[in-house]
């Protein structure tokens, strides 16, 4: 659908457009962008709570995910990126504590999972796209609010003597800051560690010559100033490249078109990705298909293809199936991966961008779009199984799933029923899989996979561009099992059901911890600590019991805590 983000029924839809937008803005002034914050009280996602003070729920990170995609798509000419708010003297006071106290568990965990990736991928287009990204703070900013803030290159605090930033979520809520805020005080902002204790146990906050100080801001100007200043930092940040960064791009870009997409209550349909839902067995089986012709001759046709280009249509795909079935869907545990098609193709579609990511703005947007999607899979709390049949294109970028699967199945041979001059199934490793697609350590999934073992990983790579059958594939260690048309019916159907025996808690723990090896970087500390911290702390009856602090917010009554330290 287009329009504002909605709930359908029980379900929620991840695809918006400017046009609909009810909780933001979006003015252009040629190298500059501003995103305004203008959250409608009565728009919420979900009945039974008014967004005051520009506080949010997934609606309004919904609208904000899109705008930033739309910016890296649409206008790679925007250099810098105000986020500012719409009202006088607030900037966010964050999620909505009536929305957090009234959602169940599983609906908060993955709210807080979604506002990182958004913030995230903000991160990602200053780094990656030359989009500053500048927060225009106004009023005080508390809660996620300031972690919108924090997400942002350069913060600027608005000097009127009543202005904040703050995290109160310890001493208000009982809970974390649940989206990196932690995290990203100490990590990215160099808060010494013991200044950031003190912050964080202050509700109130802290605003002034003291918040730029202790570098939870980058300055602070008076509100005669303001406006001049803002937009002459914005400037300065559009003419300032940052390192790695693509060249500016004079023109304009490609319109990120609505997907067409068909849902019921057992099938999810798109142009390339299909996903059969069976209820019985908590199963989502989800094929991928490859192109269904070569790529483009060159560079010129990718731009105009536009948002028709495969690599970017499976993407977009891909991504809102991911929001969908993680959304909508939390009992469907496991997720079957196949793939359909010609692997040539997709090898074929991922050379004409890597030949290209460096110089062309457009290529290289596809190119890190696939990366995030792939993020938010990895990031998934789904069971994923990889199937590798015979037909299918396990190849460079879709091989990437299998990779980012917990185990993988590869048919040995062919199936008894197959007519004459059937091929095996192969996987190929290709460019993508030897770089432009790192997970959140850092590393490519094929250096994850072999962690310490740098022979292993050599005697993959160099075997890149060769179609492996499942003996090689298994001998490389690039596949967990091979087993032949004897075997492959029932042991994938052990798998399966042996899966949907376990706790889900456990296996999501489980799954993250095995997900995440090696180096840990900001992204890894959100995902595989802070939000299992969170996880675990909305839970408990200190936050979220009937005497707990969530759920006392707002009535004058003080939270009991249960005082024993676990």
């Amino acid at each position: 659908m287009t329009g504002s983000a909605a709930a359908t029924g029980d379900r929620v839809s991840f695809q918006v457009h400017p046009s609909g937008y009810r909780h933001w803005r979006i003015a252009l002034d040629g190298p500059v962008a501003t995103l305004v914050m203008d959250v409608a009280e009565d728009a919420g996602l979900v009945p039974g709570y008014e967004l005051k003070l520009n506080s949010y729920d997934l609606g309004v990170d919904i609208e904000l995910h899109d705008a930033v995609q739309r910016l890296r798509f649409e206008h790679p000419e925007v250099r810098a990126v105000i986020v500012t708010s719409g009202k006088d003297k607030v900037f966010c006071a964050g999620a909505n504590i009536r929305m957090l106290a009234s959602a169940s568990h599983p609906w908060k965990v993955n709210f807080c999972k979604f506002t990182n990736e958004t913030r995230n991928a903000m991160e990602d287009a200053a780094e990656h796209s030359g989009q500053a990204y500048l927060a225009a703070l106004n009023g005080s900013a508390s809660g996620g609010g300031y972690e919108l803030a924090l997400a942002c290159g350069h913060i600027m605090l608005i000097d009127d003597r009543s202005a904040t930033v703050s995290l109160p979520e310890l001493p208000l809520l009982g809970v974390l800051p649940g989206t990196g805020g932690l995290t990203r005080v100490t990590d990215k902002r160099h808060v010494r560690r013991d200044l950031a204790d003190y912050f964080a146990t202050k509700s109130e906050g802290i605003g002034g010559r003291k918040a730029a100080a202790w570098r939870l801001v980058d300055e602070v100007v008076p509100r005669a100033a303001w406006a001049e200043t803002v937009q002459q930092r914005a400037r300065d940040l559009a003419g300032r490249a940052a390192p790695g960064s693509p060249p500016a791009v004079a023109g304009t870009g490609i319109e990120l078109t609505p997907l067409a997409k068909t849902r019921d209550d057992d099938h999810i349909g798109y142009q390339y990705v299909t996903a059969a839902l069976d209820r019985a067995r908590g199963v989502a089986e989800i094929t991928v298909a490859g192109p269904d012709a070569g790529p483009p001759a060159g560079i010129a046709g990718v731009h105009e293809q536009g948002a028709r280009f495969w690599t970017l249509a499976v993407t977009r795909e891909l991504d809102d199936l991911i929001l969908d079935l993680r959304t909508n869907e939390p009992e469907l545990g496991t997720w079957l991966l196949r793939t359909s098609g010609d692997p040539s193709r997709v090898l074929g579609y991922d050379e004409l961008l890597a030949g290209h990511a460096g110089q062309d703005w457009l290529a290289g947007e596809i190119v890190h779009y696939l990366k995030r999607t792939l993020k938010r899979l990895d990031v998934t709390s789904r069971s994923l199984i990889a199937l590798i049949e015979p037909g299918s294109c396990f190849a460079g970028s879709l091989l990437e799933l299998a990779l980012a699967a917990d185990r993988s199945y590869q048919l040995a041979g062919v199936f008894e029923d197959a007519g004459p001059g059937a091929e095996p199934a192969a996987i190929t490793v290709g460019t993508m899989n030897l770089g432009p697609l790192p997970m959140g350590n850092g590393l490519t999934r094929l250096a994850t996979r072999f962690l310490g073992d740098q022979d292993a990983l050599a005697a993959a790579e160099k075997r890149a561009g060769e179609p492996l059958p499942a003996a090689g594939a298994g001998e490389l260690g690039l596949v967990t099992f091979a087993p032949d048309d004897l075997d492959w019916d029932e042991e994938v159907r052990i798998a399966i059901e042996e899966r949907a025996s376990f706790s889900p808690d456990a296996l999501t723990g489980m799954e993250a911890n095995y997900r995440f090896a090696g180096p840990e970087t900001l992204e890894t500390k959100i995902f595989g600590r802070l939000t299992a911290w969170q996880n675990w702390i909305f839970t408990r009856p200190n936050a979220s019991g009937d005497e707990g602090a969530l759920r006392r917010d707002g009535t004058g009554q003080r939270a009991r805590f249960d005082r024993k330290r676990a």
